[in-house]
């Protein structure tokens, strides 16, 4: 490509002569948001790349020969984990919002939050370069957990593939999910973020479904009648839906609502008829809405999920996170409610990159 000619009277406009070098110049990296003014999203290590390689490595030969493995293969990038498409959406969406609000600072910020050796971190820069992701906070802690430092960080969401961190983060009062690659690959979309939710015990506290626990469907499809107008407490997701309709009426307030970039589903094994209208009304009453709500009547989220396509959903069931995973949908488990107190999961070895 040459330059153009500015010389003489008949060369080509300043502007363009401009537009030129400055194509040649360095793109600038955008400026970080402050973290009380952003939507933050804390993401593992292990969430967002692949590491089995190196956990086994941890697992059968201890701390020293894993970070000297990582040490030896810092130049060569992690394959993309679970939340990588998540992230890529994120960015996606953060991209749109700074060319309609050029100095708003209300966008997704992501932190990378691990546990492992502050010596890894090379590998993991370089890895966050090689995919030109945007994610300039890190929280490396060298095998103390993270969790103390979440609320510090200001996270609104935190995935990781450790369960005991997760409920860790669910006790202190921030919405987590441990995250879980899906069986096979489904294409997901790379300009609309699509996030689905569970109803109970997720958007929603779990009161329902201890009725269910303790006293079957029929008692469960009479309270929901006789409560039907008086609002369901609020569920460990809920903030996050409500910071993701903050940044959806942005959209709104220019005029884009059928291009909003933000998409978010209810999808919830209730019934329409019999229960449906107090989960609906409960959003009202929050001032929330989803764009679109499913009630399946306990039908298989899988298939139905598999059309929608999201970045994640999230559940707090496992039966319906390996429903999700089977048919190739990113799941996430929210250890939160009367499903999980039937369960006494086995604590996993603390290792380095478990965060």
């Amino acid at each position: 490509m040459e330059p153009p000619d500015t010389a003489g009277a008949a060369g080509r406009p300043w502007e363009e002569a401009k537009a030129f070098y400055d194509n040649l110049a360095p793109k600038k990296k955008p400026k970080s948001p402050k973290p009380e003014n952003a939507i933050t999203i804390a993401v593992s290590s292990r969430a967002l790349f692949r590491m089995e390689e190196e956990q086994k490595i941890y697992n059968e030969q201890g701390v020293e020969a894993y970070v000297k493995y990582q040490l030896d293969h810092e130049n060569e990038p992690f394959l993309p984990g679970a939340a990588f498409p998540f992230v890529k959406a994120l960015e996606a969406v953060n991209a749109q919002l700074r060319e309609l609000y050029p100095d708003s600072e209300e966008l997704f910020d992501i932190v990378l939050m691990t546990n492992n050796h502050a010596q890894v971190g090379v590998r993991l820069i370089n890895s966050i370069n090689h995919y030109g992701l945007f994610i300039e906070r890190f929280c490396m802690t060298g095998g103390n957990s993270p969790i103390c430092y979440l609320k510090a960080y200001h996270t609104n969401l935190y995935l990781s593939s450790d369960a005991e961190k997760v409920s860790g983060a669910i006790e202190e009062g921030i919405a987590a999910a441990t995250i879980f690659s899906p069986s096979k690959d489904l294409e997901v979309s790379e300009n609309q973020l699509r996030v689905a939710f569970d109803g109970d015990a997720v958007l929603f506290s779990d009161e329902s479904e201890q009725i269910v626990k303790a006293h079957g469907l029929d008692m469960f499809f009479e309270h929901e009648k006789a409560h039907e107008n008086k609002p369901l407490a609020q569920g460990p997701l809920k903030g996050f839906l409500e910071a993701l309709g903050k940044l959806q009426k942005k959209f709104y307030s220019k005029g884009l609502r059928m291009e909003c970039p933000i998409r978010t589903y209810l999808v919830t094994a209730r019934s329409a008829a019999s229960s449906g209208a107090r989960a609906l009304k409960t959003l009202r009453s929050w001032g929330l809405e989803t764009d679109e709500a499913l009630f399946l009547a306990g039908a298989p989220k899988g298939p139905l999920l598999k059309k929608i396509r999201p970045h994640i959903f999230f559940d707090d069931q496992m039966f319906h996170v390996e429903g999700a995973k089977e048919m190739g949908t990113v799941a996430a488990h929210v250890p939160y409610g009367v499903a999980q107190k039937h369960k006494c999961p086995a604590k996993e070895k603390q290792t380095p990159n478990s965060k």
